[in-house]
């Protein structure tokens, strides 16, 4: 149970009026909280069970548009419903707003009340199924990595997003002093996050000037997802609420390092057992794990798409930037796209850090845990950890440079259409290749514009 109520909690909570409004969310495919804000009171005497919403939620842009090319739904059937069905083990209150709780949703087809396959929790949920049928458990956490501004959202948008200036004015790595001057912020975040009933580890500095990063301890991977999505939406608000303005951009300055998402994970048996650790092997590694590994290595070039979606996304894999440009692993190196930490130890365990700030924790995690188990049935065989300073190294695989790769590479995976369904990975590359199609669109527009003004 990744919530902190039970609706019985909810009930007097309710009539003495401490809670006086409930918010409905589904995580959409950009990994936002959409959703509506309903009366406590009409939530626990009706819309506990489900509401509805319109099924253009999980086919849209950034901005909200509407791309032609989705089955799905389109202009040409009307745009229906889907049902929410709130998942009740998620209920939580919202201890940053008043007098209200927050619970997540499934997304149902409106016909069949089955999961819509292509909604981010479903598709975290068929994985889970998968690997458990395999006698596994999944435990992941998700780091999250965001910029913090001097101005508010509102006086940034106003200023035509020109001009942006972080909260400090160097690299804050760790750096106390500086934190100590964000607490504002960040205490909150912390206090208000635990009290929501996430397992908040702490906070810090990162390596940028303005740089945050938030750890919450590691969970099953359906919480960790749902922690992650609520803490990314509660860092807008608690900076909206102090007058600051975030940013989970990968790269939102082309001189400045970029924000990542890294996703770190091992295997467990369904008795409560790690699967991942050998107190006899050289480095605490078993078999399970290093043909799990495998597997994300080998298909780490058909899932980047899930873990880097968006133009900007590719921004971020640049030399020396801590963020990495090859995917192979090696041992607590930060040069590498895979790091194996804890080596030796009970806590042993693999970090994949490609992903940037931008990655939908559900499918981020999703795609991993498909590519870790067709290395467990295919019982791949792991290579030798590289070492040094992998930037160097001419001769690993690259991370796909840029999203029309990623999104070749995902429509063509035959390992994630066998794992995922046809009409998902469909489903996703139509996202992508909207993304492309409107960057490539703005990019001509200024294009011609200059050209007229030259002229």
């Amino acid at each position: 149970m990744s919530g902190n109520m039970s609706l019985e909690t909810l009930k007097p909570m309710v009539l003495n009026g401490s809670i006086d409004t409930v918010l409905v969310c589904l995580v959409d495919m950009q990994g936002r909280l959409m959703g509506k804000r309903f009366h406590a009171q009409n939530f626990i005497d009706h819309s506990w069970e489900e509401t509805h919403c319109c099924n253009y939620l999980l086919a849209t842009d950034l901005e909200m548009a509407t791309p032609d090319g989705y089955a799905s739904t389109s202009w040409q059937t009307g745009y229906g419903d889907y049902v929410m069905k709130p998942d009740m083990s998620t209920l939580r209150i919202v201890p940053w707003l008043e007098g209200t709780a927050m619970v997540l949703c499934d997304v149902l087809d409106h016909i069949t009340h089955k999961d819509v396959p292509h909604s981010p929790r479903a598709i975290l949920k068929r994985q889970i199924a998968r690997l458990a049928e395999l006698g596994y458990v999944a435990q992941t956490a998700t780091e999250l990595e965001f910029f913090l501004f001097e101005k508010s959202f509102d006086e940034i948008r106003k200023g035509n997003f020109q001009d942006l200036a972080p909260i400090s004015a160097y690299n804050e790595d760790y750096h106390i002093l500086q934190t100590t001057k964000e607490e504002h912020v960040m205490r909150p975040l912390r206090n208000l996050l635990f009290e929501a009933g996430l397992p908040i580890e702490n906070t810090k500095g990162e390596a940028e000037a303005g740089q945050e990063e938030l750890n919450i301890r590691y969970a099953p991977a359906m919480d960790n997802a749902d922690y992650h999505s609520i803490a990314k939406h509660a860092t807008k608000e608690i900076a909206w609420q102090q007058g600051h303005a975030v940013s989970f951009l990968p790269k939102w300055h082309h001189e400045r390092v970029g924000s990542s998402s890294h996703v770190h994970q091992s295997l467990w048996t369904l008795d409560g057992d790690s699967a991942f650790y050998d107190e006899n092997d050289d480095l605490g590694m078993t078999d399970t794990m290093r043909h799990y590994m495998a597997g994300l290595i080998k298909y780490a070039p058909d899932y980047t798409y899930f873990l880097a979606p968006y133009v900007n996304s590719y921004k971020r894999f640049a030399k020396g930037t801590f963020a990495p440009t090859k995917t192979v692993w090696s041992i607590d190196n930060r040069t590498a796209g895979f790091r194996l930490c804890g080596a030796k130890t009970k806590g042993v365990r693999v970090e994949c850090r490609i992903g940037g700030s931008d990655l939908n924790p559900y499918l981020a995690i999703a795609a991993q845990l498909a590519a870790g188990i067709k290395g467990l049935e295919d019982k791949l065989e792991l290579a030798a950890p590289t070492a040094g300073d992998v930037y160097e190294d001419q001769n690993t695989t690259h991370i796909p440079h840029s999203l029309r790769d990623a999104t070749d590479l995902l429509r063509n995976s035959k390992m994630l259409r066998a794992a995922m369904g046809d009409d998902v990975i469909d489903h996703y590359t139509r996202a992508a290749t909207w993304e492309q199609e409107e960057f490539d669109r703005v990019v001509t527009d200024y294009e011609i514009k200059r050209g007229f003004e030259r002229a």
